[in-house]
Protein backbone atom coordinates (compact mmCIF):
# COMPACT_ATOMS: atom_id res chain seq x y z
CA UNK A 1 0.00 0.00 0.00
CA UNK A 2 1.49 3.78 -0.86
CA UNK A 3 1.42 6.44 1.85
CA UNK A 4 -0.22 9.09 1.48
CA UNK A 5 1.87 12.27 0.70
CA UNK A 6 1.97 14.71 3.93
CA UNK A 7 3.62 17.60 5.12
CA UNK A 8 4.51 18.08 8.74
CA UNK A 9 5.31 21.52 10.23
CA UNK A 10 6.02 22.10 14.04
CA UNK A 11 3.87 24.53 15.96
CA UNK A 12 3.19 25.52 19.32
CA UNK A 13 -0.33 25.61 21.40
CA UNK A 14 -0.81 29.64 21.73
CA UNK A 15 -3.68 29.37 24.57
CA UNK A 16 -7.25 27.11 25.28
CA UNK A 17 -10.08 28.43 24.75
CA UNK A 18 -12.93 27.48 27.09
CA UNK A 19 -16.32 27.29 25.64
CA UNK A 20 -19.06 30.08 25.66
CA UNK A 21 -21.60 27.41 26.11
CA UNK A 22 -21.25 24.10 28.54
CA UNK A 23 -22.12 21.43 25.45
CA UNK A 24 -19.50 23.30 22.87
CA UNK A 25 -16.22 21.94 22.61
CA UNK A 26 -12.58 23.55 24.91
CA UNK A 27 -10.44 24.51 21.42
CA UNK A 28 -6.63 24.64 21.70
CA UNK A 29 -5.16 27.44 19.44
CA UNK A 30 -2.29 26.78 17.65
CA UNK A 31 0.62 28.26 16.14
CA UNK A 32 2.13 26.69 12.85
CA UNK A 33 5.71 27.76 11.91
CA UNK A 34 6.57 28.56 8.74
CA UNK A 35 2.58 29.44 7.66
CA UNK A 36 2.02 32.84 6.08
CA UNK A 37 1.71 35.20 8.94
CA UNK A 38 -1.84 36.38 8.68
CA UNK A 39 -3.07 32.54 8.48
CA UNK A 40 -0.51 30.88 11.13
CA UNK A 41 -2.87 30.13 13.94
CA UNK A 42 -5.80 27.14 13.72
CA UNK A 43 -8.06 26.36 16.33
CA UNK A 44 -9.36 22.71 16.92
CA UNK A 45 -11.06 20.63 19.48
CA UNK A 46 -8.88 20.29 22.38
CA UNK A 47 -9.76 16.09 22.21
CA UNK A 48 -6.86 13.56 21.72
CA UNK A 49 -6.40 10.16 22.03
CA UNK A 50 -2.90 8.26 23.50
CA UNK A 51 -1.78 5.34 22.25
CA UNK A 52 -3.70 3.34 24.23
CA UNK A 53 -7.28 4.87 23.45
CA UNK A 54 -7.62 6.91 26.30
CA UNK A 55 -9.04 10.39 26.03
CA UNK A 56 -6.33 13.61 26.67
CA UNK A 57 -6.01 17.21 26.15
CA UNK A 58 -3.31 19.45 24.75
CA UNK A 59 -1.73 21.38 27.28
CA UNK A 60 -0.76 25.44 26.86
CA UNK A 61 2.85 26.17 25.37
CA UNK A 62 2.61 22.82 24.51
CA UNK A 63 5.06 21.82 21.00
CA UNK A 64 3.19 19.87 18.45
CA UNK A 65 3.58 18.73 14.98
CA UNK A 66 0.91 19.44 12.34
CA UNK A 67 0.44 17.00 9.67
CA UNK A 68 -1.43 17.69 6.53
CA UNK A 69 -2.16 14.21 4.42
CA UNK A 70 -3.64 13.42 1.26
CA UNK A 71 -4.22 10.59 -1.00
CA UNK A 72 -2.30 10.24 -3.46
CA UNK A 73 -5.48 11.13 -5.99
CA UNK A 74 -5.31 14.51 -4.30
CA UNK A 75 -2.03 15.61 -5.40
CA UNK A 76 -0.08 16.22 -8.77
CA UNK A 77 3.71 15.95 -9.19
CA UNK A 78 5.71 19.20 -8.32
CA UNK A 79 7.23 20.47 -11.97
CA UNK A 80 9.88 22.94 -10.30
CA UNK A 81 12.02 20.13 -9.35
Amino acid sequence: MTEKPKAIRPGVVEKIIKPLHPNDPEKAQIAVEGADHLYKEIRIENTLEDGEGNKVKLKEHAHVDVVVEASPEATVPDEAR
